[in-house]
């Protein structure tokens, strides 16, 4: 009984995985094809390899990755459709095995599914982002924010440092100071015309004066030019739209620990999107019960109607998730809440089905 059980398994893996990866090969080449007649117009201009390397083939994992959920529901509900629709699912279940045992091979999928989805949106997909961006900012439209204005934010504890207006082409800050305080007193404060970012938190100060207050004494400098260490980058302060999408997780978490510390309000994005991919792994799992709760017996009218019924519950997941993403940028909703809703209500969804399923 058991090895014909294995070979199941293997059967229906092998069912869902190829699906899947049929489903996101014919969507993507739908996408690209539109993509292609919205842009030709850059991609011409574009050097050719360019448009390939650096635009497609990021593009195409950053789409597939970002619609798994979505893919992975599409497999689900068509070849479990399939095999209900050709009787063999009632046939396995007719053999003595449960419909518990029937739900194991499709978890091990979406395991699958869901570690491979992890490692691209956690650690592959964010370094492939950045050449993705760089080609849409200089072949597409630039969407890159390179200047800021009264740019205010803690850069150490005790250190605030304030600029009136940040120019990225030059790397040119103007009207800067840096106040350094200690159990709450004032005890230093730089002021400089200007200064200018070189790398990492190195930084040229120019036409600065030093105020050090020591007691009731105050020791002033002056000075052209100063070489210094300002624990601040300017990506720190000038945040474009896709940022969030070029970090690796890790990385990402410690720039928004890094930002709280400093007081930086604007980074919902960055938080939105550390949740959103751990959200969008549990996905896997619960999407596959669903799909394969809904599918699993054969209903009159084929499996249109069940395909049917698929595409709608799981575009109104992505919707879902949208607009709980649209609340948490707004700040009525903490982001971890408004990532984790669309999961916890259809868990529940798919609770209820499999219930259904099982005892039907």
């Amino acid at each position: 009984m058991n090895n014909p059980l294995k070979i199941l398994d293997r059967y229906i893996i092998k069912k869902f995985l190829g699906t899947y990866a049929f489903a996101i090969m014919l969507i993507l080449a739908i996408v690209v094809m539109f993509d292609i007649n919205e842009k030709l117009d850059s991609f011409i201009k574009a050097p050719l390899m360019a448009t390939v390397f650096d635009y497609f083939v990021n593009f195409l994992l950053y789409f597939a990755n970002q619609f798994s959920p979505l893919f992975t529901f599409i497999a689900v509900i068509f070849f479990t459709s399939k095999l209900a629709d050709n009787s063999e699912i009632i046939a396995m279940l007719s053999s003595g095995m449960s419909f518990r045992r029937l739900l194991r091979p499709y978890l091990l999928s979406a395991a699958v599914i869901a570690i491979f989805t992890y490692v691209l949106s956690a650690y592959l997909i964010p370094p492939a982002n950045v050449k993705r961006i760089d080609y849409y900012n200089t072949y597409v439209k630039n969407k890159r924010v390179d200047y800021g204005t009264n740019i205010q934010m803690q850069v150490n504890k005790g250190e605030i440092a304030y600029m009136s207006r940040y120019d990225n082409y030059s790397k040119t800050g103007y009207n800067f100071s840096l106040e350094s305080f200690k159990d709450k007193k004032l005890v230093s404060r730089l002021t400089a015309r200007s200064i200018r970012w070189d790398s990492l938190y190195n930084w040229q100060v120019r036409d600065y004066m030093i105020r050090d207050f020591v007691g009731t004494r105050e020791v002033i400098k002056h000075g052209n030019r100063l070489d210094t260490v300002i624990a601040m980058e300017p990506r720190d302060f000038l945040i474009s739209k896709n940022d969030h999408e070029t970090l690796t997780t890790p990385a990402l978490k410690e720039y928004i620990d890094r930002q709280k510390q400093r007081g930086i309000a604007n980074i919902k994005s960055f938080e939105i999107e550390y949740h959103r991919r751990y959200a969008m792994t549990a996905a896997a799992f619960i999407l596959t019960v669903i799909g394969m709760s809904l599918s699993s017996r054969k209903v009159k009218g084929g499996m249109g109607i069940n395909i049917g019924i698929g595409l709608v519950l799981s575009f109104s997941y992505i919707l879902f998730t949208t607009v709980t993403s649209s609340f948490a940028i707004s700040g009525s909703m903490s982001p971890i809440v408004a990532m984790w809703i669309p999961n916890v209500i259809y868990t529940i969804i798919a609770l209820a089905l499999y219930r259904r399923a099982s005892i039907g």
